[in-house]
């Protein structure tokens, strides 16, 4: 037995998200630890958590809120790659590959979103 969430595709592909920020964030310097490493991982997880959460809600408008957070936290994780672009921490090609598959997931969530109204 699956649970919603498991079947979608926005979910899958947050994971797979997921896992490419994580290997970001360890070419990141230690003095970023309690910094910039820390809050671009707790950004890139609360997107797969709040598509789970919210597609265990009672109505679509609800659903569509817990998607909103997931657009923020993924928004949220495009920003903190360009801090550490910015702070020479990526190359180009790590930065450009992490920023597409961030606007490839953006525009995944924002059409499940359109689609619940």
């Amino acid at each position: 037995m699956a649970f919603k969430f498991e079947n979608l595709e926005v979910w899958k592909l947050s994971l797979e998200y997921c896992d490419q920020i994580y290997d970001i964030v360890d070419l990141l310097p230690n003095k970023e630890e309690y910094n910039l490493k820390t809050q671009i991982r707790r950004a890139v997880t609360s997107i797969s958590l709040n598509i789970a959460e919210g597609s265990t809600s009672q109505s679509d408008p609800e659903f569509s809120r817990f998607l909103g957070m997931a657009i923020r936290s993924c928004m949220e994780v495009i920003a903190c790659l360009h801090l550490a672009k910015r702070r020479e921490y990526l190359n180009d090609k790590i930065f450009t590959q992490a920023y597409q598959s961030g606007a490839k997931l953006f525009a995944k969530l924002q059409a499940l979103r359109k689609k619940l109204k």
